[in-house]
């Protein structure tokens, strides 16, 4: 059986040629020539059946054969809200492993005990698109620029919000339950989470989600990592809300 190839190519539908990068990983590694059958994907939800029509030194044209629009495999928006740890493999494992299962969007918080306050997204967005290819993901992940924790709870979010935290002294409802509830939803709801970091989210800061509408939720029992429990609560997002 002939390897399906899958290209990312943003704006697909409205181009002829592919970006750089993938020219050269589709001419020099893979080796592709004129005439040969190919996938490309836009990120937005399509994947599409082209031919390479030119294949130059460092530049590889296509024609589209056949649009192919994928179906979300979950119901509303999985939005990520995380603290970065201060060593960025420990994130850069959590977009790609969250872009294979399934997300829409992450946002990178600037806490009180955050361990880093300057986030660079260029190499995660590079690990993206990779996962985003080889999980073959129609929709690519949405990676937000860092924000203070105070402007991004007092913006307006649709659906539900939760913000999961250790404070034993503060109510707290169990995720997995809650998120579960929405499945028999009708109306498909968003649902966005808030991670903080290993010294975990300030008690102040606590109180302020919840205060703009946060639900106060545990992750369960155990004592996780930072990038441990926003993965934790992807997976339980995904199981519960898909179709």
């Amino acid at each position: 059986m002939k390897e399906v190839r899958f290209f990312y190519v943003p704006s697909a539908a409205t181009l002829t040629e592919m970006p750089m990068d993938e020219a050269l990983h589709a001419l020099r590694v893979l080796r592709l020539k004129s005439g040969d059958e190919m996938f490309l994907m836009d990120g937005e939800g399509n994947f599409y059946r082209a031919v390479v029509t030119i294949a130059a030194t460092k530049r590889c044209m296509y024609e589209i054969k056949e649009v192919l629009p994928q179906e979300k495999g979950w119901k509303g928006n999985i939005h990520i809200a995380i603290a970065p740890t201060k060593m960025m493999d420990r994130i850069e494992w959590f977009c790609e492993k969250a872009t294979e299962i399934g997300i829409d969007e992450v946002t990178f918080l600037n806490c009180k005990f955050s361990e880093r306050k300057v986030m660079r997204t260029v190499r995660l967005d590079k690990i993206v698109v990779a996962a985003v290819k080889q999980s073959h993901k129609p929709w690519k992940p949405r990676l937000n620029a860092m924000l203070s924790f105070k402007d991004f709870v007092m913006a307006k979010r649709p659906g539900r919000k939760f913000i999961a935290h250790c404070y034993e002294e503060i109510e707290r409802k169990d995720f997995f339950t809650e998120v579960y509830s929405m499945s028999s939803s009708a109306a498909p709801e968003d649902v966005t989470v808030l991670i903080g970091p290993e010294g975990d989210f300030s008690v102040e800061e606590v109180k302020m989600a919840i205060d703009n509408g946060y639900e106060s939720v545990s992750l369960g029992n155990s004592r996780l990592r930072t990038e441990t429990a926003a993965l934790s609560a992807t997976m339980m997002a995904q199981l519960a809300l898909r179709k």
